[in-house]
């Protein structure tokens, strides 16, 4: 059975690029997982998450932060200017989170990271309360960013990098 992409909505979503010191880029390798609504592939990405019924987009990036890396030493320092969206690929749409989205609108949010690593956790985020969506975690350069994304999301990436580019130039 065929959906239409059209008559469905965007999932609101928000995502999270922290920085170093050095103006690098956390980003945290996918763990592959049966029915994974991003798709098949080792795939690295920077922390992203689904935003709560009246939950407010600058609270759900600090809450999914925390959720995916145990990350609580982050200061916002900035936010895109407004929503980016993505369509998921035809084959995955009716498919992905049970069917009810089209895709993503996403609200970014660039944080600083003030604390040491060794509070980043991926194996047991959150304190253990949470289930591991990355298997691996490294800081990346902005210009890395672009390949190593799953592709339906590269565009996306891009509108991110450009928005917080002057943060590391």
């Amino acid at each position: 059975m065929s959906v239409d992409p059209t008559r469905l909505p965007y999932r609101p979503c928000v995502g999270v690029m922290l920085l170093n010191k050095d103006g690098r880029v956390w980003v945290g390798r996918r763990k592959m997982a049966q029915d994974d609504a991003e798709g098949e592939g080792l795939w690295w990405q920077m922390p992203q998450g689904g935003v709560d019924e009246g939950e407010n987009p600058r609270e759900a990036a600090i809450r999914e932060l925390y959720e995916e890396t145990s990350i609580t030493s982050a200061e916002v320092i900035d936010e895109t200017p407004g929503w980016v969206t993505y369509d998921l690929p035809p084959e995955m749409v009716g498919v992905a989170w049970q069917g009810r989205f089209r895709g993503q609108k996403q609200r970014w949010y660039a944080l600083r990271f003030t604390g040491e690593e060794s509070e980043i956790d991926v194996d047991e985020p959150g304190g253990g309360e949470h289930t591991a969506e990355f298997d691996a975690w490294r800081w990346a350069e902005m210009d890395e960013l672009d390949g190593l994304i799953v592709p339906f999301k590269r565009d996306v990436y891009r509108q991110v990098v450009m928005s917080f580019r002057h943060l590391v130039d």
